[in-house]
């Protein structure tokens, strides 16, 4: 029991942060664009000045505090812990991590990003420990709306980039295809997590 615990906590924070180095990658390679929410954290930069992590890390409490409203309910402590470790290791990663200046080296940041964003994601959500705020509001919109999980995606990731983009926020072809191709890794990510959080912890995740 403590055993299974301790690994879910490895796998956890270990995802979390190498899924922040890929969000970092990606806004270093942002000449292509950068996924929804990013387009929209970094809008609400250009115009209201603080750093990309705390815009989501302050939009991460709009979103709960929404869920928690409409739900009656509070997340589990991992959400919060996605929430601000998210933030945090990605504003520092932001900081370390060089500018890049040519095409060339941009598009090898954003590819790498991710794809160590859906490996990241996988190996946290292998965890088990509570989803982040935008995966608490996607469940919201389907348990309230009805919608399907694709619909509730979609319509979500299409109007933080538009509200993003708005603000002066960088879209492109890598935000399209972060919001059609990130699902797939993602998926391949969880399984490759899976076997491996079993090896380790002798347990299963029941995640897939």
């Amino acid at each position: 029991m403590k055993q299974g615990f301790y690994w879910r906590c490895v796998f956890f924070i270990t995802g979390i942060i190498i899924l922040s180095l890929g969000l970092a990658l990606t806004i270093k390679g942002q000449i292509l664009g950068v996924g929804s929410w990013d387009v929209l954290h970094l809008g609400l930069q250009m115009n209201f000045g603080l750093t990309v992590g705390t815009w989501s890390i302050i939009l991460g409490l709009i979103i709960l505090a929404i869920d928690g409203i409409f739900s009656k309910r509070l997340p589990k402590i991992g959400t919060y812990l996605d929430m601000f470790l998210t933030g945090i290791f990605v504003d520092i990663f932001l900081y370390v991590l060089p500018d890049l200046h040519n095409i060339t080296e941009q598009s090898l940041a954003f590819v790498v990003g991710v794809i160590l964003l859906g490996f990241g994601c996988g190996m946290y959500m292998v965890a088990n420990l509570g989803v982040g705020p935008r995966d608490t509001l996607m469940l919201l919109l389907v348990h309230r709306l009805g919608w399907s999980v694709n619909r509730a995606r979609t319509t979500m990731e299409v109007s933080v980039a538009v509200i993003g983009f708005v603000l002066g926020g960088p879209v492109g072809l890598g935000t399209v295809f972060m919001a059609f191709g990130l699902g797939p890794v993602v998926q391949w990510a969880l399984k490759l997590n899976e076997k491996l959080f079993f090896r380790a912890s002798g347990t299963e995740s029941a995640v897939i």
